[in-house]
């Protein structure tokens, strides 16, 4: 008796790489880009280990809890970091970069989250990237939540490590994951003396035993039905239209955002600017004498499926996450969401309007 998902051929060097190339032309990058064999924390975790020393002055943009974690890695490294904490309803400007450049001139790393899912903010990477370039600093990016949802352009911006995940806006797995390298950041840790070798983390193991052995042995066996989801999932979007996905995900954060001040009860968006709001997913800010987290379960109750969350830690208490990515970057989801929320603080004896937020969803969506 076989099985669909177990009786598999071995995934070869040759269709390993050809999934590369796709994603690489997903990023359009003429940069190197490795797959990696485990959800993004792992090529977030080994870039930076990769990169950073105790040499490096690292300015770390914090605008939510992926922020938080990589200063956490890169003092860990003995790197010097400097925080640039930015409140979680707003984004980082390119000015705040180049402040801290001016009282810093030492900074040679930055690290920066382009999209928080957790906190619902996106950052503007073109312009910042301009000042890093200035300053010839390693530009290093989490666009996990970003890719598909938005643009994610490393050339283009002068990423140097670009690191993706294809759970978010791909709507594919989240077992495997890719970064993109430049040359800057390839020499910088060759360099390094504390870049892991020989490790799950070592980004340089790829780079000299399979992308400079000419991709024709892999290092380990491949993660392989997660490697077929990922290149099922890249085929879907080369399908639709990368441009046609960015605008599914823009229309859901612009209806969700016209849905909930049309709803009323005190709900409103976390991120105050619709220019800072991420479109994967949208962050609300729930009335005072309501707990986030209760409210979720409450609307949860007719409907587990909904893409509905509390936030993470302290934030469970205040935000309410609308993840509309992937398959539920859809009207139908930011409807039902909407209405699912709506009954939830009606039965706690808030004023709402579920009608008009539907009909204020409909006149959104574009």
């Amino acid at each position: 008796m076989t099985h669909p998902f177990l009786d598999l051929a071995p995934l070869s060097a040759d269709r390993f790489a050809s999934i590369e190339d796709r994603v690489a032309r997903l990023l359009g990058t003429e940069q190197d880009v490795v797959i990696m064999q485990g959800e993004a924390l792992l090529p977030l975790e080994g870039a930076i280990r990769s990169a950073s020393g105790p040499g490096t002055t690292a300015l770390n943009v914090i605008t939510g809890p992926y922020g938080q974690t990589f200063g956490n890695w890169l003092r860990d490294c003995g790197a010097t970091v400097i925080d640039l904490p930015v409140p979680f309803h707003t984004a980082v400007t390119a000015d705040r970069v180049r402040q801290a450049f001016a009282e810093h001139p030492e900074i040679d790393f930055v690290s920066l989250v382009h999209a928080e899912a957790a906190t619902g903010n996106t950052n503007p990477v073109a312009e910042i990237g301009e000042v890093i370039r200035e300053h010839g600093a390693l530009f290093y990016l989490d666009a996990v939540a970003s890719i598909a949802a938005e643009p994610v352009l490393p050339d283009a911006w002068g990423v140097d490590l670009c690191v993706i995940g294809a759970q978010k806006a791909m709507g594919g797995p989240a077992g495997v994951s890719a970064v993109s390298v430049s040359e800057r950041a390839w020499a910088r840790m060759a360099a390094n003396p504390r870049a892991p070798r020989r490790s799950y983390l070592s980004l340089l193991d790829w780079k000299e035993r399979w992308i400079d052995g000419g991709r024709t042995a892999l290092l380990h066996a491949p993660a392989q039905l997660e490697m077929l989801a990922l290149e099922a999932c890249v085929e879907r979007i080369e399908a639709d239209g990368l441009d046609a996905v960015m605008a599914r995900h823009a229309a859901a954060a612009a209806a969700t955002r016209a849905g909930v001040r049309a709803l009323g009860g005190g709900l409103e968006p976390y991120v105050h600017e619709a220019s800072e709001a991420a479109p994967v997913a949208t962050t609300l800010r729930v009335p005072s004498g309501v707990v986030a987290s209760e409210l979720v379960a409450r609307a949860l109750a007719a409907d587990p499926s909904l893409p509905l969350a509390a936030g993470g830690g302290a934030l469970a208490k205040e935000m309410i996450r609308v993840n509309h990515y992937g398959v539920d970057a859809t009207r139908s989801a930011v409807r039902a969401c909407l209405g699912a929320l709506g009954s939830a603080l009606g039965e706690q004896g808030l004023d709402v309007d579920v009608q008009g937020a539907l009909r204020a969803v409909e006149s959104a969506w574009r």
